[in-house]
């Protein structure tokens, strides 16, 4: 119920779902870094994130990250102690979850260096764990080089962004276009007009192909941003 009213954007309702679930499961003698109440605990973070209530989001964030590290940490040291490899992983990737949700809280808030840490972290487990191709790397790495350009970091944005299309393209991803986009507008930042405009009209091309409505709509923002870019550079001619 919580996880339906959640994904629903019923926030208040699935708040309230949320807190009686953790509660029932805390009173039952569940462990505060268990799993099931950490993921519960980045679902109630991100709702307060979306409802401005900063303190409480920020709060929500640490205590998912600074647990589950806590946790790992214990887990290195329990060898054989009937923990197996899935549990590990899936640890782990929990932890890269809470770093990837609090990095779109912190973007959001235009923190972007904290937001950048995060995304790095995040970045790493998920390609030790799922490799550098899991499509879950691939939005990560996107993401990545999102905060970079807006840094101003526009070569190492592209970097990252390029290795992503690669890959993208090696194994098929469904979402290539998404990258593609994003590409050309990390060109487009660094004057790069002539490719900037290739890419956005091969990203235009498949994300219409993949009914995509929202990315459409980005990459004709982005070809609005790049045809002014490109008057204007005709008016200094």
């Amino acid at each position: 119920m919580a996880n339906l009213a959640f994904i629903q954007g019923q926030l208040s309702n699935a708040e309230k779902l949320f807190k009686a679930a953790m509660s029932f499961m805390l009173s039952g003698g569940t462990p505060e870094d268990d799993n099931g109440v950490i993921e519960m605990s980045l679902k109630l973070a991100s709702i307060y994130g979306s409802q401005d209530q900063h303190e409480l989001a920020e709060h929500g964030f640490r205590f998912c990250v600074e647990s589950l590290e806590a946790k790992i940490e214990k887990q290195k040291d329990l060898s054989g102690d009937g923990l197996t490899d899935d549990e590990r992983k899936d640890t782990r990737l929990l932890l890269g979850l809470c770093l990837d949700s609090r990095a779109r809280y912190l973007t959001a808030t235009r923190r972007l260096e904290q937001a950048r840490s995060d995304y790095q972290r995040a970045l790493q487990i998920c390609q030790e764990e799922q490799g550098e191709a899991h499509p879950q790397s691939l939005v990560l790495m996107n993401d990545l080089a999102t905060v970079l350009d807006a840094q101003g970091h526009h070569e190492e944005a592209l970097r990252q962004i390029s290795r992503a299309v690669a890959l993208g393209k090696e194994t098929g991803y469904a979402e290539q276009h998404v990258l593609l986009g994003n590409m050309a507008g990390i060109l487009l930042h660094q004057g790069q007009l002539t490719e900037s405009a290739r890419l956005y009209r091969e990203a235009l091309a498949m994300a219409q192909a993949a009914g995509d409505g929202e990315a459409v709509e980005n990459i004709q923002e982005g070809l609005k941003e790049l045809g002014g870019k490109k008057d204007g550079q005709a008016g200094q001619a």
